[in-house]
């Protein structure tokens, strides 16, 4: 039997260590690389490409759903299995949305890992008890303003999620490697997408949507 490879992508090391003990443990788990940012997540997935991805929500440098979205769009092959704490349903539509195939929270046995992974790895999907629920919850009664999130740029999520850390226009500029003015063109077509007026009623979009990480 052809090994699945996975990369493991959890910033706290204890925890990732486990999660590569347990998928080793299954037996026919080969794990090719770990990741603790989800920029180290993004460039070793689309180096190595991987079978599976494993990813936490909450991680430094760029944010686990960020990272999704980011391995999805230039390798839609590889498929990612998003592992967090977070049960709430404002949590589960943006990762669905950004191009991840599976969803399980960290409490989950390590048999329903193993089966996650195995069901990915074979092109299948899987989302646990919670996960599903809230997707027939939100399906049932969309959100408005998915459409704008969805319309949004590369760029300007990532300003997006700059102005969501709290940010200045300046800090932006710096992080982007771009002007103060097109950083602040970038934030005000992010608000006018949106459909919200300023920065507290992005940020509260944001956290309505599962997007603060």
């Amino acid at each position: 039997m052809t090994p699945i490879r996975v990369l493991v992508a959890d910033d706290h090391t204890i925890v990732r260590q486990g999660l590569v003990s347990l998928l080793l443990a299954g037996g026919d788990c080969r794990i090719i690389a770990e990741a603790a940012d989800g920029q180290e997540a993004v460039d070793k997935a689309l180096e190595l490409m991987p079978d599976v991805v494993v990813m936490d929500l909450s991680m430094p440098r760029l944010s686990g759903l960020e990272a999704v979205r980011r391995i999805h769009k230039e390798s839609p092959r590889i498929r990612i299995l998003v592992l967090t704490m977070h049960k709430e349903e404002e949590f589960v539509l943006p990762v669905v949305r950004a191009g991840a195939s599976g969803y399980l929270v960290k409490d989950a046995a390590a048999s329903e890992l193993l089966n996650a992974v195995r069901k990915l790895a074979r092109g299948e999907v899987y989302f646990d008890p919670h996960a599903a629920k809230a997707l027939a919850e939100v399906y049932r009664s969309p959100k408005p303003g998915e459409e704008g999130l969805d319309s949004l740029t590369s760029r300007e999520r990532e300003v997006l999620h700059l102005v969501t850390e709290g940010r200045s226009t300046k800090e932006i500029a710096s992080l982007l490697d771009i002007s103060p003015k097109t950083a602040e063109n970038h934030r005000t077509r992010v608000m006018q997408k949106l459909g919200v007026h300023n920065t507290a009623e992005l940020v509260r979009y944001a956290a309505q949507r599962g997007l603060l990480f």
